[in-house]
């Protein structure tokens, strides 16, 4: 089935995007797939919660508009959005109206309604009839649905969130036996206190499929949320409410003054929310930390417990925080912040990561864990880290680069290794002759990672040629030395220097385009870099404008401006009393 014009395009990528992990799960239960929709969602919210994001379904007339429709709002978010409706209307009814749907419109056109009309069994009198696909509506109205059974607006419900850009924020605040509930539009680069704020608001409300756990019960609790505000009666002798139980909602929660009791929850008994619940808190804190609307403390206070966190997903989420907060004052070059986190985090995860083992053995789930992990520390400069990291390179390198290492590892010990100069001529002869694609990636963005800015210079070059790095793997190696806190301006003079050559190359509106403007961008965080940015686009001004992503280019920048001015005082003094 193809959507009938391009702007619904999320028909056929978002359902894609959300098969491949019910069809994993299906076939390969013990990987483990869904655990990592959770990444899929956050990553559809992190687009989202810019002012410059776009709805799921929207215009497309232009080659360049078309081509960037193919993006994390149609992939990711329309996955999350078919996960959501999925939990919501039951897996049963879900997937009979998917069947409903395949059969209907095979080797045909569709566009969203269709959908909304087969999933909520609504056909017409002569379909009916002929008895192949539907229900009478009649009939349809008598079908068990979940919300006390009478026949849902499912097209009024979905419009709200493929029609309308954005993510919703639900704030939760308790008053006695009742949760009070109000929504709004969830922005990282604006606050409640902007003049602005009331304009970005205007207009903006979503029919929430509202779940929640108390500690009184273990069942999952249902809301239709249809209204700004709103309330639910949880009874009096509730201790903690989690609201959007495992994440299946599109959707952010605010606990006000009730964070406390969460983060102590956390501290006390962990297990008594799921991992995924786990997950979710951390994930909504840091989020609202950078929106200014939880101070950072707060945050860091609710992840002290990850000491005692066993399951890899919510670990992770925390770690990969941390981290970025640590490459983000690492590239401002913020001495005694940088100095500090280093050591809080190999102080703080010191046990996790002696427990890693050089290899592959585990879990996805674990070897994820190790790979991550050591990249992590020896980045930090763990001493453990990057001496097991050299000696397993000094093997590789008396082998005459023919020894197999294990391929959790293998990215960080050629990193540590391309540090050398050695080390660095024998990968790029490697990468030379290797005809593995993974492998050829893994050794790129090792060379990507090494002090010498020449040395990057030279790849960039390389880059360029075409012969040595192909085309084809030209954005990712320009993205790999964006990341290097001492390539990232050469990344950007070099994006700034080939940008005709680059859009010959890719088109405009290519994956690949965007990638090189995100990918360069996104590491900036003064006005200074921010107003160099804008002159850029300002200067091809013909080609900007015909692009959504220059917008959330400058949005990202903005967005890790006001971080730095909301939340680097608190951090620094987080740091130091525990440092002390």
């Amino acid at each position: 089935i193809l959507p009938l014009w391009w702007n619904d395009i999320w028909l056929n990528e978002g359902f894609a995007r959300y098969m491949e992990y019910i069809s994993v799960n299906a076939t390969y239960p013990k990987l483990r797939v869904e655990d990592y929709l959770v990444d899929t969602c956050f990553a559809a919210i992190g687009r989202d919660s810019l002012n410059s994001s776009r709805p799921v379904s929207s215009a497309a007339e232009s080659p360049t508009q078309i081509a960037e429709m193919f993006d994390t709002v149609s992939y990711n978010k329309g996955a999350c959005v078919l996960h959501m409706l999925r939990h919501y209307l039951t897996d049963q009814v879900f997937q009979s109206g998917i069947v409903r749907y395949l059969r209907r419109y095979s080797y045909s056109n569709a566009h969203n309604q269709d959908l909304w009309d087969s999933l909520a069994n609504t056909c017409s009198e002569e379909e009916f009839t002929s008895g192949e696909h539907c229900y009478s509506s009649r009939q349809a109205a008598k079908n068990a649905y979940l919300y006390a059974g009478e026949h849902l607006d499912l097209t009024t419900m979905m419009n709200t969130w493929t029609l309308q850009t954005g993510v919703p924020l639900v704030t939760v605040t308790r008053q006695g036996s009742r949760l009070l509930l109000k929504q709004e539009r969830f922005l990282r680069t604006a606050h409640p206190s902007d003049p602005a704020w009331p304009s970005l608001q205007q207009g903006f409300l979503w029919h929430i499929p509202l779940t929640y756990r108390t500690d009184t019960s273990t069942s999952i609790h249902r809301h239709l949320m249809t209204t700004l505000t709103d309330s639910v009666d949880v009874g009096e002798e509730v201790g903690w409410v989690k609201v959007n139980v495992d994440m299946a909602g599109y959707y952010l929660v605010h606990y006000g003054s009730g964070w406390d009791n969460l983060i102590q929850l956390l501290k006390d008994n962990h297990t008594a929310l799921s991992f995924m619940d786990r997950t979710h808190l951390i994930h909504n804190a840091f989020q609202l930390t950078t929106a200014g609307r939880l101070s950072l403390d707060k945050a860091l206070d609710l992840i002290g417990y990850l000491r005692s966190e066993s399951h890899t997903v919510p670990l992770l989420e925390g770690l990969g925080y941390l981290e970025a907060f640590y490459r983000m004052v690492e590239r401002r070059d913020i001495p005694d912040v940088t100095q500090n986190l280093r050591t809080y985090i190999l102080w703080y995860f010191r046990d996790v990561i002696d427990r890693q083992t050089w290899s592959d053995k585990g879990s996805v789930s674990e070897r994820r864990l190790r790979s991550e992990l050591l990249s992590l520390a020896c980045h930090l400069g763990d001493l453990p880290c990057l001496k097991q990291a050299q000696r397993s390179f000094t093997h590789w390198l008396d082998s005459n680069s023919t020894l197999n290492l294990p391929a959790d590892v293998v990215e960080t010990v050629y990193s540590v290794g391309a540090q050398e100069d050695t080390g660095w001529a024998s990968l790029l002869q490697t990468y030379t002759h290797s005809l593995s694609e993974t492998h050829k990636r893994k050794i790129l963005s090792a060379l990507a990672s090494s002090r010498d800015t020449n040395k990057l210079t030279r790849l960039l070059e390389l880059g360029v040629e075409g012969e040595v790095i192909r085309t084809q793997d030209l954005d990712s190696l320009i993205v790999m030395v964006a990341r290097n806190p001492r390539g990232h301006h050469l990344a950007w003079s070099y994006v700034q220097k080939y940008w005709s050559t680059l859009v010959d190359k890719f088109q405009l509106g290519s994956f690949s385009i965007r990638n090189i403007i995100i990918g360069t961008t996104a590491q900036f965080s003064s006005t200074e870099e921010l107003t160099e940015v804008r002159v850029f686009f300002e200067s091809i001004h013909e080609q900007a404008s015909q692009l959504r992503v220059t917008e959330v280019a400058m949005d990202n920048i903005q967005k890790n401006i006001l971080w730095l001015q909301r939340n680097l005082g608190t951090l620094r003094s987080w740091l130091d009393q525990q440092i002390d």
